[in-house]
């Protein structure tokens, strides 16, 4: 029988597991436990990066509600072009990460940080929403925000990241910007909508990197 690997998001140690034995013992008894089985250990770290939203159908419509998704209709409705809209790049073998924020209409950019060691892709998208709230607070704007990444517009509500990336010397400015990115959004208000991008729909976010 193929060997698999069990990721446990919302257990008593979230991690990735090479046995069942041991994830059951992270999740029985835990209320609201979310876990599940995949073929390699690689694939169950990135999902387990990612957030269980991705892989819980059901969830993934309870977050589009609470986090002012667009929602689909016919004919299918059109972003708003006065935004601004941001995106990351990680290569998942080096680690390498950038992000930016564009003109959403024009896909000018607005600013573009990094590259960065020892990243991740939702580190990146999560530091790309606070830079954009951050900047348009200092210009006086109120615009929409759009994003791709479900996992980071968590973030941003919560106001906390939940990477699961240890510390080093390598990625340490990145956790100086986490840290940052942090006590902004714990220490200001902001009312611009953060709306995920329809990707389905209206294709690439215009901030994306081409890269896929």
């Amino acid at each position: 029988m193929p060997r698999k690997y069990y990721v446990v998001w919302n257990g008593l140690s979230p991690g990735v597991y090479d046995n069942w034995v041991d994830c059951k013992l992270q999740i029985h008894g835990v209320e609201n436990a979310k876990y599940k089985s995949f073929p390699t250990k690689e694939a169950a770290e990135k999902a387990l990066e990612e957030g269980f939203e991705k892989y819980f159908r059901k969830k993934n419509d309870i977050q589009a509600s609470l986090l002012n998704f667009p929602v689909l209709s016919t004919p299918l409705p059109q972003p708003n072009w006065d935004s601004w809209s941001v995106d990351a790049a990680c290569n998942m073998v080096t680690r390498v990460m950038e992000y930016r924020c564009v003109k959403t209409r024009t896909k000018e950019v607005i600013f573009h940080k990094g590259p960065f060691q020892g990243g991740t892709n939702n580190i990146g998208e999560f530091l790309a929403l606070v830079h954009a709230l951050a900047l348009q607070k200092k210009l006086g704007l109120n615009l929409p925000i759009y994003s791709d990444s479900i996992t980071a517009i968590a973030w941003v509500r919560k106001k906390k990241h939940k990477s699961i990336i240890a510390p080093t010397i390598e990625n340490a400015i990145l956790f100086d910007l986490l840290n940052r990115a942090e006590i902004w959004l714990n220490n200001n208000t902001f009312t611009n909508p953060i709306i995920k991008w329809n990707t389905p729909a209206w294709g690439e976010i215009p901030a994306d990197f081409g890269r896929k």
